[in-house]
């Protein structure tokens, strides 16, 4: 009965940091494990996003080439796919708050440190690998929020003709659509350009990352 004290303690204590802003990987991970896990889980979103947005002018597109039937049936599936393509939007913008705050963490411990070290020279070696870190870390965040970014107008314009088209199911709305068909196309390549920039930068920053342990 006693030796189960401890445990549970130490489940209160990470439920009740929980609310102070802490997860449990958190509490229990090295900041550098955390920030590359952070990395991880922002281009695997970065890389669903590009599928969902991809799927959704598929299904723009099919909208547009729509020749009879159930028009409110082609709305529903073209809602739900810009449904899908804002919630993964939104999952975006977490996934790199969530690689900033953890960014900022290991950096600000890690300038700490450096004034502990007595031998001058690993502290040198050190204050290189940080200089660098940094760098790459500033670097990887700009071209992830540059990515966020492009899904806006993109969202924008998806947004619009879903609500036009959920009050108009008609052939003025198709017509709208197809109106818009070029410019959707034009932004959504560049979004998938920029996410494949950032993808690009963040396994270069997870290499580094490897190559400093």
């Amino acid at each position: 009965m006693h030796k189960t004290i401890p445990l549970l303690i130490i489940l209160i204590l990470i439920s009740s940091l929980g609310g102070c802003g802490f997860s449990v990987d958190q509490f229990w991970k090295e900041p550098r494990e955390l920030l590359v896990d952070r990395v991880e889980d922002a281009r695997d979103a970065q890389q669903e996003t590009v599928e969902e947005f991809q799927t959704t002018m598929e299904k723009f597109k099919s909208v547009t080439n729509f020749d009879g039937g159930d028009l409110e049936k082609q709305f529903n599936t073209l809602n739900s796919a810009f449904e899908r393509s804002e919630k993964a939007a939104i999952n975006i913008s977490n996934r790199v708050d969530k690689v900033e705050q953890a960014s900022e963490a290991l950096l600000k411990e890690w300038r700490e440190e450096l004034q502990q070290y007595h031998d001058e020279s690993l502290r040198q070696r050190s204050q290189r690998q940080y200089d660098e870190t940094s760098v790459q870390s500033e670097k990887l965040i700009v071209a992830m929020r540059r990515a966020e970014v492009k899904t806006k107008p993109v969202l924008d314009v998806f947004r619009d003709q879903v609500l036009f088209m959920k009050h108009n199911l008609n052939m003025q709305a198709i017509t709208s659509l197809d109106s818009q068909t070029a410019e959707i196309e034009t932004n959504v390549a560049g979004l998938i350009q920029e996410m494949e920039i950032s993808i690009a930068e963040a396994n270069q920053f997870i290499e580094a990352m490897d190559f400093t342990e």
